[in-house]
């Protein structure tokens, strides 16, 4: 699939998912009052597994109440530019809602990279349940009520590759005066070793590429990777994705509209995302496996890990980067602290389950690193 045909029509339908956490069925809707909101997104139309989720929230809220609860979505640029879709959510004076991600608020609020990835942190098991039983979901609730926002966990993308490169990366020394496109705490730690950090909306970021505007970058995994066309541009297709391990996108929410909804709306709304989220994460599962299998196969893809040494380098100063961070500003202090006395309460447990299950695997590919 052509990236434009990628970026202009839809490539996955959408279907029904099962709740998690022990939601089965929304409360009946006893308040018969009609709400209609609008919701934006950072999205590309129609783009698999990230609009889709925005699309799939309106249908169910529709669904669960009866019709009466009604959310209209569009996608980036098309009411509000990409990365303005949290500033539009916020003032809430024609936006409701919206999906994105939120280490694009790092400027705002220097701890909202927490909630979406930390370089050698929590995969997505583990930030869902950091956010359920760590405590995680109401720092995050906390961190955006100055701005009038109420963040709900919106499906991980699964672990990411670590990008896509026109050099080989042998060592650090190698990230030098490097354009790369790599957002959040990950981009942190690329400018620490002397890249020069680009942010970019999607629909940027092949012609970017094509054009030298960047020398690598990072999307999100083999799926969307693949379906973007950053195989016919760059040469090497690096993984892991140390920088985003378990990254989770976000639904947000202006507060002051939620708070303004009947319970019921809310518990329906609350509902819908966690459906959703749940829906989003497996749809990553499965649809990374499958590409990742076709650009190795149909594409020819070079795929590289990274070596052990640079992996060691880059986990020391993603450490560095992480404390300097927290180290300026309390909320970020409070949310890291948070985070690490988690990541201690689940990582011992999966050294000894996942860890070694994985590394049992034979690998399916003659990879190179």
């Amino acid at each position: 699939m052509e990236r434009r045909q990628f970026l202009q029509k839809a490539a996955i339908g959408t279907v029904a998912a099962v709740a998690t956490g022990g939601i089965v069925n929304a409360p009946s809707v006893h308040a018969q009052k009609k709400i209609k909101w609008k919701m934006v997104t950072t999205w590309p139309p129609k783009l698999p597994y990230l609009q889709d989720a925005a699309e799939l929230l309106a249908k169910k809220v529709e669904l669960m109440s009866g019709g009466l609860f009604k959310i209209k979505v569009f996608a980036g640029g098309e009411l509000v530019p990409p990365l303005q879709t949290f500033d539009a959510v916020s003032k809430g004076t024609t936006v409701q809602a919206g999906s994105g991600v939120s280490y694009y608020q790092a400027g705002k609020a220097p701890a909202a990279q927490w909630f979406a990835a930390v370089p050698f942190g929590l995969n997505g098991a583990g930030m869902a349940a950091w956010y359920e039983f760590g405590g995680g979901l109401k720092l995050w609730e906390e961190m955006y009520a100055p701005f009038d926002v109420i963040p709900r966990p919106g499906g991980c993308t699964g672990p990411q590759m670590a990008g896509w490169f026109n050099k080989k990366i042998e060592s650090v020394d190698d990230f030098k005066g490097l354009k790369m496109r790599i957002p959040g705490l990950g981009g942190k730690v690329m400018a620490k070793l002397g890249a020069t950090v680009v942010l970019c909306p999607a629909s940027e970021i092949f012609t970017n590429l094509e054009r030298g505007v960047i020398d690598a970058t990072e999307w999100i995994g083999p799926l969307h990777d693949k379906l973007m066309g950053f195989y016919k541009v760059a040469k090497y297709y690096y993984y892991p994705g140390w920088h985003e391990p378990g990254p989770f996108v976000e639904f947000v929410f202006n507060k002051t509209a939620y708070e303004s909804l009947p319970l019921e709306y809310q518990a329906i709304l609350d509902a819908a995302c966690t459906q959703v989220s749940n829906w989003t994460t497996q749809g990553f599962n499965t649809g990374n496996g499958q590409a990742l299998d076709e650009l190795i196969t149909q594409h020819k893809v070079t795929l590289m890990k990274l070596p052990d040494p640079v992996l060691a380098d880059l986990k020391s100063h993603a450490k560095d980067a992480v404390f300097d961070i927290a180290a300026k500003d309390p909320m970020a202090k409070k949310v890291n602290e948070s985070f690490e006395r988690f990541k201690k309460i689940v990582g011992p447990w999966g050294e000894v389950s996942e860890k070694p299950y994985y590394n049992s695997l034979a690998d399916k590919y003659k990879l190179k690193g």
